[in-house]
């Protein structure tokens, strides 16, 4: 009865995290760079002398799938997309991050940064674009500033490349570092100018999940239903009448 009990419970409230999350993968099903977050449960015995019998759902793996989105040409020269695996690096209030989002602007003041408005960084810290200039990014990351016929190199993308065990994802979207600190440059990172990388969200998996998700609750919540009744059944039986 216990492990009945425990089980049903600590799983419909798994369950209803995991479609928080399956709800979250497909409210960015358009979003540029997005990764598609995964989960997965399993029971684990409650370690106590008195109820071994005892047993709660957990929700044993918050994973990330790092499969590449496809590339839409856009034209601009500000949106780059990473070729292969790695990340762009920016700037964040908690210190440097990292994102798949290769759409770029420049303030008034020159300075290079996402739309969210998180300065895109160079191996040097922050990128500022001269003023009046066309900007041409190479496929290693190299930003070029054109002024009047010359060419002038301006800085070069930060492009990391850390292995994605070490990687989680913050409540911002970006990814860090586990350990927190900033990961070297990969120098054979490559981006496409001109592209961005679309979500990896499978949609059409996504809904079929939801919905498995979804009865999976309900088997979850008539299993505590039955376990009330078959109590109540016993205590019936065994009452002293």
């Amino acid at each position: 009865m216990d492990r009945v009990i425990y089980t049903a419970m600590t799983g419909a409230k798994s369950t209803l995290g995991q479609q928080a999350a399956v709800a979250h993968n497909l409210a960015n099903a358009d979003a540029t760079g997005f990764r598609t977050e995964m989960h997965r449960m399993r029971a684990v015995e409650v370690q106590t002398q008195a109820y071994r019998t005892r047993s709660f759902v957990v929700d044993a793996s918050i994973g990330t799938d790092f499969t590449p989105g496809s590339l839409k040409y856009t034209g601009s020269p500000l949106d780059v997309a990473v070729k292969g695996k790695g990340w762009l690096a920016v700037q964040t209030a908690s210190g440097e991050a990292y994102t798949r989002n290769g759409s770029m602007e420049v303030t008034e003041n020159g300075l290079l940064q996402t739309h969210a408005g998180l300065p895109v960084l160079s191996d040097g810290g922050p990128i500022t674009i001269p003023p009046d200039s066309v900007i041409v990014i190479g496929t290693d990351g190299t930003i070029s500033a054109i002024q009047e016929g010359i060419t002038n190199e301006v800085a070069r993308l930060k492009i990391v490349n850390p292995p994605e065990a070490d990687l989680v994802r913050g409540e911002d979207g970006f990814f860090r570092q586990q350990n927190g600190l900033p990961a070297p440059a990969d120098e054979l990172g490559q981006v496409a100018g001109g592209y961005l990388e679309t979500s990896n969200v499978n949609v059409a998996e996504q809904v079929v999940l939801m919905i498995s998700l979804s009865r999976q609750f309900e088997m979850q919540m008539r299993m505590m239903t039955n376990a009330q009744e078959n109590d109540r059944s016993a205590t019936q039986v065994i009452a002293p009448r």
